[in-house]
């Protein structure tokens, strides 16, 4: 607002008796005031909020400010958002009569104005004498959950009340139908937005944001538990891929005393077990014997009184003939060390802080199963070339809360990613050191601080090799190889047993499987990086694998780990990822309803915002083959978008310049600016949301 304009303003309130009564006058006269953005009503109003502040006149009688009162009540649901602040303030409806505000409230209520009724009690402070799920149930039928979370924000008492009627809604027998009844033609209203999967987002994000103990919500988390339930037993029984003793710890952490899931716990083990396993497992998770079908029930008197060692000793010796099929680790066993004192603490920092040294990092976490709040790291696993420390973060962290030293153990992994000196590996880095952040608060910035770091998921998606597909069909009905364990496999020879990664890092003692698995995670990061910076070609990398890693660390995460791209090949080898030469011409320009795609399953993100500009789109779900992709551009003549190892695989079995590799280290707009780009399409404005979402 020019100064001029601003002096004008002024000089003009200095000549009226009553400038609140001539705003009023001048705002209900006016239509631009309702206009968003900064029109002449809103000027002049700020000015004149500044205005009383600096000419405190004779407080207004009474009833005259009752009645201004009364008529900016009128007109505050109409109102843009930036003005309500102001005219609050300046017509003190702070202090007007409660009950008149609750009533003119309840009013635009009545009328479905809902949104404008809620935006006012905030503002005015109305919420605790308001019921709170009346208010907030035409709110989230409109799908305006922030506005519900900003309604609650500063009362704890509403937002229990809130979440427990959320929870009861998420009831097996309660029928959603019954709230939604009652306000048939809501303008706005998203039915589609309003189910039990997104009530229990909704109450998960509130438990979270308002920290409240999730007992308050017995319904959604007995639902999230049975979610747990039914997925532990696809692992263990359809995958096959959980040991016994890992998949016993996490069916009675997720079960316990639970009635309900007891009984969803019998009903699987029917299913997935004859009478004798399933009796076995209903007395190894405590199941009352009365909650059991009858032959199970009888079945479970005669274990009693059998010895099961004979039964015992045949799974061990199964699961031992499975190891020489892994990756062993080249150590002997009392060169892990489990350290859960500061004493035997120091001594491992002594070794690992050593100018020179490089070490491997990896971390472990019990599986949180979708349930609140970010993983807190149970295990730190260093690995030196001739030994590997498991440092027991919870029970060093408390050591050292109880001895008024809780700095000590982030200074020590500060300095550790901090010192370019030390090599650090890690396989994800990223996800690792947000999950150390959530369990110390001091490490938060360690990501933004740490040098000499190399991340081998970058270095994986450069590596030339066997596809997961292709690793499947050699080793025949095992799951197919991926991350960490198809990047052993394909450097060292055999992949990582994974079958202890979804254990309950939380619980002690370790089991002994537990320990040698953590031990190999972080140990073999050293075998892959000795072997990869020897004979970096042999794996289709540039013989400037040492300085391009370690040399020249960026302190950014993403970018540590690119090698030059003018020195070394394209991680797939693809020549038209290059800037094109003068003679190579870029094709015809198509516009994006001509462009047909398939997205691999790890680029969901990209496919969305293609489609968002008009590109005709299939994107694979999360548990198809990546081979799929090839069966659907055959089919239907579409390009395939993928990234890293499938690339291999898939780019011979489409015509040439049909499969394109995307960086995944990118976010979905670089990477469709990429795409685009290549594929000179043309993107015009009449694109854009031109498809159904």
């Amino acid at each position: 607002v020019s100064r001029q304009l601003k002096e004008e303003i002024r000089r003009g309130f200095a000549r009226l008796e009553d400038p609140l009564a001539g705003l009023l006058a001048m705002l209900e006269s006016s239509s631009d005031w309702k206009g968003k953005g900064h029109s002449l009503g809103y000027c002049i109003t700020m000015e004149l909020q500044l205005w009383i502040k600096a000419h405190p006149a004779v407080p207004q009688p009474g009833t005259k400010l009752k009645k201004l009162q009364a008529r900016v009540l009128g007109m505050l649901s109409q109102c843009p958002a930036n003005l309500l602040d102001p005219l609050i303030s300046i017509y003190q409806l702070h202090t007007a009569d409660r009950n008149y505000l609750l009533e003119h409230v309840s009013h635009l209520y009545l009328q479905g104005n809902y949104k404008e009724a809620a935006m006012l009690s905030i503002k005015l402070k109305l919420q605790p004498d308001q019921d709170v799920e009346k208010m907030c149930t035409p709110l989230l039928l409109q799908d305006k959950a922030n506005l519900v979370e900003e309604y609650v924000a500063e009362y704890p008492e509403l937002q229990r009340k809130l979440l427990q009627t959320l929870d009861t809604w998420c009831e097996p027998s309660f029928n959603i139908r019954d709230i939604i009844r009652p306000y048939q033609g809501l303008s706005k209203y998203k039915p589609e937005k309003f189910n039990r999967r997104v009530l229990s987002k909704l109450i998960f994000r509130l438990l979270e944001r308002f920290n409240i103990d999730s007992a308050l919500c017995p319904n959604v988390i007995n639902q999230r538990h049975l979610r747990t339930l039914n997925y532990l037993f696809y692992k263990r029984f359809v995958e096959k891929t959980m040991t016994e003793e890992n998949w016993a710890d996490h069916i009675q952490s997720t079960v316990g005393e639970n009635r309900w899931l007891q009984g969803h716990l019998v009903q699987s083990l029917l299913r997935h077990c004859d009478t004798h396993g399933a009796a076995r497992w209903a007395q190894h998770c405590r199941v009352p014997p009365e909650m059991l079908p009858q032959a199970v029930a009888e079945e479970l008197q005669k274990l009693h009184i059998q010895d099961r060692v004979e039964e015992v000793t045949k799974a061990d010796n199964y699961e031992a003939g499975k190891k020489k099929d892994y990756y062993q680790l080249p150590i002997p066993r009392e060169n892990i060390h489990f350290l859960q004192t500061w004493e035997e603490t120091l001594q491992c920092w002594e070794k690992v802080l050593q100018a020179g040294q490089v070490v491997g990092v990896d971390m472990e976490w019990k599986p949180s199963f979708g349930m609140v709040g970010k993983p807190r790291v149970a295990l730190l696993q260093l690995a030196l070339k001739d030994e590997v420390f498991l440092l027991d973060l919870p029970q060093l962290l408390e050591q050292a809360e109880a001895e008024g030293e809780k700095e000590k153990l982030p200074h020590f992994i500060q300095m550790l990613y901090s010192d370019a000196a030390i090599t650090k590996l890690g396989y994800g880095m990223s996800g690792d050191l947000s999950s150390l952040a959530a369990t110390c608060s001091a490490l938060k910035d360690t990501e933004k601080q740490m040098q000499g770091v190399v991340d081998l998921l970058a270095v994986d998606k450069q590596v030339d090799g066997l596809s997961p597909e292709h690793s499947h069909e050699e080793r025949g009905a095992r799951q197919p190889e991926k991350g960490l364990s198809l990047l052993v496999q394909h450097v060292l020879g055999k992949p990582l047993d994974k079958t202890e990664q979804l254990s309950n890092w939380e619980k002690r003692p370790l089991r002994e499987e537990q320990i040698l698995y953590a031990a190999s995670d972080a140990y073999c990061l050293l075998e892959i990086y000795e072997r990869l910076c020897k004979d970096p070609e042999s794996f289709g990398l540039g013989s400037d694998l040492t300085e391009s890693l370690v040399g020249k660390q960026s302190k950014k995460p993403r970018a540590k780990k690119q090698l030059n791209k003018q020195e070394a090949p394209s991680p797939s080898g693809q020549e038209f990822q290059e800037p094109r030469t003068e003679s190579s011409r870029p094709p015809a320009p198509i516009s994006p309803q001509e462009f047909s795609v398939v997205c691999d399953n790890m680029l969901q993100g990209l496919g969305r915002y293609l489609r968002c500009l008009g590109v005709d789109v299939r994107l694979l779900d999360n548990e198809d083959d990546h081979r799929k992709a090839a069966e659907i551009a055959r089919q239907e003549g579409r390009v395939i978008l993928t990234s890293g190892l499938p690339y291999q695989t898939l780019r011979s079995q489409v015509g040439e310049g049909r499969c394109f590799s995307v960086n995944c280290s990118q976010k979905a707009k670089e990477q469709a600016l990429q795409v685009l780009k290549h594929f000179n399409v043309q993107v015009s404005l009449g694109d854009i949301f031109s498809r159904c979402q």
